[in-house]
């Protein structure tokens, strides 16, 4: 790799851990595994580049395969996480899930919530199919 490609976003072990959602201690791991490669700066720090780390959540976030599960879907947007909050309305529900480091609220229909046994504690997926989707640069 070129230094112009390195130097390209270059992210550090514990920015890197962030971005995806997991400790730092975790993507050390994941490097020392060879899962990463990484590759040391100026100051003697792990770094890994911003297409390289790309690459890597990617490959971390493909779907669990859902034409094997028997679900085939369109949608490639899916936050595991754990129901934190559920509001019944009259017609309507409100439920929110953490999905790691991200909170993913939804209204659906208070028949659906009932359903699907949507209560705090639940393991769940928040399945995004969206044509209009906003990103911010940081």
């Amino acid at each position: 790799m070129g230094q112009s490609e390195a130097s390209v976003n270059p992210y550090r072990i514990g920015e890197a851990a962030a971005m995806l959602g997991v400790s730092a201690d975790t993507m050390r791991r994941w490097v020392d595994a060879g899962r990463v490669a990484a590759e040391r700066d100026e100051h003697g720090h792990r770094i890994i580049p911003g297409a390289r780390l790309a690459a890597f959540a990617r490959e971390l976030a493909r779907p669990e395969n859902a034409e094997s599960e028997g679900r085939p879907s369109s949608a490639r947007n899916r936050f595991p996480g754990i129901v934190t909050d559920v509001v019944l309305g009259d017609v309507a529900a409100q439920v929110e899930i953490q999905a790691g480091p991200f909170r993913v609220v939804s209204l659906i229909s208070r028949e659906s919530a009932e359903e699907l046994d949507l209560v705090p504690g639940a393991p769940a997926t928040a399945v995004i199919k969206s044509t209009n989707v906003m990103i911010e640069r940081r």
